[in-house]
C-alpha cells in the first residue's frame, strides 16, 4: 500500500517550482492533495489525476497572506476531501526577489516578505489545526532554508523570513504535540528548481561558494528533497516533531 494512502494534503505555493514536485510526490505516495497557489494548478492537478488516478488532485487559488483566503481554502479542502492531514507550508517569496542590500531594502518589501513568508504559514496551521486536533492527528511540514541557518548576502529580508519559521516549527510543536499533530520543518539548500533558474542573480551569487560549502559536492535537485518530505508526511516520523531537517549535502548541520 502506498504510504499516504487515504490521506490528504494542502501544498502552499503548490504549482510551480519545487512545490509542484511537493504536489507530485505526495500524490504518488498515495495521498489526494489540494495544490495552493497564487498561479492557477488546474494543469497541474489535470497531470497529477492522469498519472495518479481521478480525484487524487484538485487546485485553488490563494494568497496565503490573506486570512479569508486561508479559510476559504481549508473549508473548500475539507469539503473536496473530507479532511486535512498533511500541510505543507512552502509558499514564498525569494525566486523574484533581486538582491538588495540591507541599507536599501523597501519598508513595504520587507513587509511583504514577512506577510507571505511567515504571517502564511502562521494563518495556515491557525486554519488546519483544528481539523487536525479534531482527528487527533496530523503532519505539518513547514519549509524553511539552510540560509537561516549561515546567511546569505543581500537577501537579509528572506533569510530573516526562514529564520522565523524554523522558531515557527519549535513552538508550534509544543502546542500541538498532545494532540499527536507533528511539526517539522525541511531546510532546502540552494536547489536547481526552474523557478530558481529562471533568476539567475541567485545562481551567480551563490551557486560556486554553496557547492564547496558542501559535504556531497554537486548541485541539487528537487528530487533531493521528495524523500525527507515523503517521511515527514508519513507515519515513519510519527514520534519526529519540533525538528528541522537539512536536505542540502552537508553545507550546514542542524
Amino acid at each position: 500500500m502506498a504510504r499516504l494512502a487515504g490521506r490528504s494534503a494542502i501544498v502552499t505555493g503548490g504549482a510551480r517550482g519545487i512545490g509542484a514536485h511537493y504536489s507530485r510526490a505526495l500524490a504518488a505516495a498515495g495521498a489526494r492533495v489540494m495544490i495552493a497557489d497564487i498561479a492557477d494548478g488546474t494543469a497541474l492537478a489535470a497531470q497529477i489525476e492522469a498519472a495518479c488516478g481521478a480525484g487524487t488532485a484538485a487546485s485553488a487559488v490563494c494568497d496565503v497572506s490573506d486570512e479569508a483566503q486561508v479559510m476559504r481554502l481549508v473549508a473548500g479542502t475539507v469539503e473536496r476531501f473530507g479532511g486535512i492531514d498533511i500541510l505543507v507550508n512552502n509558499a514564498a517569496l525569494y525566486a523574484s526577489l533581486p538582491p538588495v542590500k540591507c541599507t536599501e531594502i523597501d519598508v513595504a518589501l520587507w513587509d511583504r516578505v514577512m506577510a507571505v513568508n511567515v504571517r502564511g504559514p502562521f494563518l495556515m496551521a491557525k486554519h488546519v489545526a483544528p481539523h487536525m486536533i479534531a482527528r487527533k492527528a496530523g503532519k505539518i511540514v513547514n519549509i524553511a532554508s539552510g540560509t537561516a541557518y549561515k546567511g546569505l548576502p543581500d537577501f537579509l529580508h528572506y533569510v530573516t523570513s526562514k529564520g522565523a519559521i524554523v522558531s515557527f516549527t519549535r513552538a508550534l510543536s509544543r502546542d500541538l504535540g498532545g494532540h499527536n499533530i507533528c511539526v517539522n520543518t525541511l531546510a532546502p539548500g540552494l536547489i536547481l528548481s526552474d523557478t530558481g533558474l529562471e533568476n539567475t542573480a541567485h545562481l551567480d551569487q551563490s551557486r560556486s561558494s554553496v557547492i564547496a560549502s558542501r559535504a556531497i559536492k554537486r548541485d541539487g535537485y528537487p528530487a533531493d528533497l521528495l524523500g525527507a518530505l515523503i517521511f515527514l508526511a508519513s507515519s515513519d516520523s510519527d514520534f519526529v516533531t519540533g525538528q528541522t531537517i537539512a536536505v542540502d549535502g552537508g553545507s550546514v548541520n542542524t
